[in-house]
């Protein structure tokens, strides 16, 4: 810990020199820690709000943060805008101490998420992640290649007490210890009770009540979800959730979102959007079947599903859009001429890799503002599938099917969408599972597909 003790110090030498001018101090320093992800969840206080991110299949990639430096907030059709703007002011003029050429990621970042919907997020369960929340942690800890740097991050300005700060962020770093996330330990004695919100059936009527818009040409396309929760005999321990999640679903991005009341957690395959400079990648991902435990039928189930007239349509509704919408602000914009197959745990995917050089710079936050939602979980055209799920679904996604994800001071960043996830709140883990519906989709077989999706999580929340 000399390293971090040296970064208080920095810090506070920092903090002096801001003066009563409003701007974000940081200093980023090499850390000797293995595993951020279990740090965060062994040092955080019952107050704090958190942040887990990690895919491990890709160099171990892994992000985690504690504290809240700065927050900014906001709900409404121009929320994306609105982070931007203020992310932007904050950021701007910052002082900083950190080595040079620090990996993405590393340094002074943004980390949260966003509602589906503009206004999502009414339901009380939802109560501590509001349509649109940006956190600048007081302490991030970043890993790539076995390398771990950690930032501590303070807003200096009116108000705000030098040496105040510098206590608290003191005691964070003495705080901070490092420690396995724990194993799963069932109840001995009591059964989680699990039930859908609303009854199977009704899930099957929706979906009816979409083909008959879309055999009228309303609809081309709409994405359907369904709720189900899991009441345990004790409170739900999201480390124990995300420790399982990122060992079965290492290619996917695990994320955990933490405030005092609840976590928003999952293992999303799915990439709205990552921005690097001037490059911006996502990956259209819809169509799904089963996995097998035998490869002989598990190969013929992927084979089935790129050949799956139905699937190849639904599929190819998702990458017109994002193509669509990337080209306004693209030089170049170029998708991979087939789907590929994308294998996770459970569950495998159409996906077709998309790649764009921007024309002007444009943030990870503004580049998921821009392609939220996809057809892959909103519909097509937009509106009026918007329109059809707010009639059709009867819940609140909240903060499922939305963007999640981070952004640094370069305003490089990505964003997954937030599906195979679920809201855990005490004892309660209220799950989703959603489907794009298309004019030959048939609702018992879309029920069955969700009880597929919901098989990502539900055997860890309710053993």
């Amino acid at each position: 810990m000399i390293a971090a003790t040296a970064a208080l110090g920095s810090l506070e030498a920092l903090l002096a020199e801001a003066g009563e001018r409003r701007r974000l101090v940081s200093v980023t320093v090499p850390l000797e820690l293995r595993d951020p992800s279990g740090a965060v969840f062994a040092s955080r206080l019952a107050g704090d709000r958190w942040f887990c991110w990690e895919q491990p299949d890709r160099d171990g990639f892994a992000l985690a943060a504690l504290g809240s430096a700065h927050a900014v907030i906001s709900r409404g059709p121009e929320r994306f805008g609105d982070l931007v703007a203020a992310c932007a002011e904050v950021t701007r003029g910052r002082l900083s101490d950190e080595p040079d050429r620090l990996p993405a990621g590393a340094g002074p970042i943004w980390v949260g998420g966003f509602a589906f919907g503009p206004d999502g997020g009414r339901a009380a369960q939802w109560s501590s992640f509001p349509p649109a929340l940006l956190v600048m942690p007081e302490l991030a800890l970043h890993r790539t290649a076995g390398r771990t740097h950690l930032t501590l991050c303070a807003l200096a300005g009116p108000g705000v007490d030098p040496s105040a700060a510098s206590r608290r962020l003191s005691a964070r770093l003495a705080a901070l210890s490092e420690a396995p996330l724990p194993l799963a330990d069932p109840h001995p004695t009591g059964e989680a009770r699990i039930a859908s919100v609303l009854p199977p059936g009704r899930f099957e009527e929706s979906v009816s009540q979409a083909v008959e818009q879309i055999r009228a040409g309303q609809l081309e396309k709409v994405v359907l979800a369904r709720e189900v929760v899991v009441e345990a005999p004790r409170a739900h321990e999201p480390a124990t959730i995300y420790g399982a999640l990122r060992e079965l679903f290492a290619s996917c991005f695990c994320f955990c979102c933490g405030s005092p009341e609840a976590a928003f957690l999952g293992a999303s395959p799915e990439l709205l959007v990552r921005r690097s400079g001037a490059g911006a990648a996502t990956v259209a991902l819809a169509g799904s079947t089963r996995r097998s435990a035998d490869p002989a039928v598990d190969d013929h189930l992927g084979e089935q599903l790129l050949r799956s007239p139905k699937d190849r349509r639904e599929h190819d509704i998702v990458v017109r859009r994002i193509e669509r919408a990337l080209r306004s602000q693209a030089v170049w914009v170029e998708a991979a001429p087939e789907p590929g197959l994308v294998k996770v745990a459970n569950i495998q995917h159409l996906a077709t890799p998309i790649h764009a050089q921007l024309s002007e710079a444009r943030s990870a936050v503004e580049l998921a503002g821009l392609l939220h939602p996809t057809p892959a979980v909103g519909g097509e055209p937009r509106d009026r599938a918007l329109a059809t799920i707010a009639e059709l679904e009867e819940l609140d996604r909240g903060w499922y099917a939305g963007p999640v994800g981070w952004m640094d001071a370069a305003e490089d960043g990505e964003f997954c969408v937030a599906i195979r996830s679920a809201l855990l709140r005490d004892r309660t883990a209220h799950l989703f599972a959603g489907n794009g519906i298309v004019v030959d989709s048939d609702p018992e077989a879309e029920l069955a597909e969700t009880e597929v999706k919901l098989g990502a999580l539900l055997p860890l929340l309710s053993g």
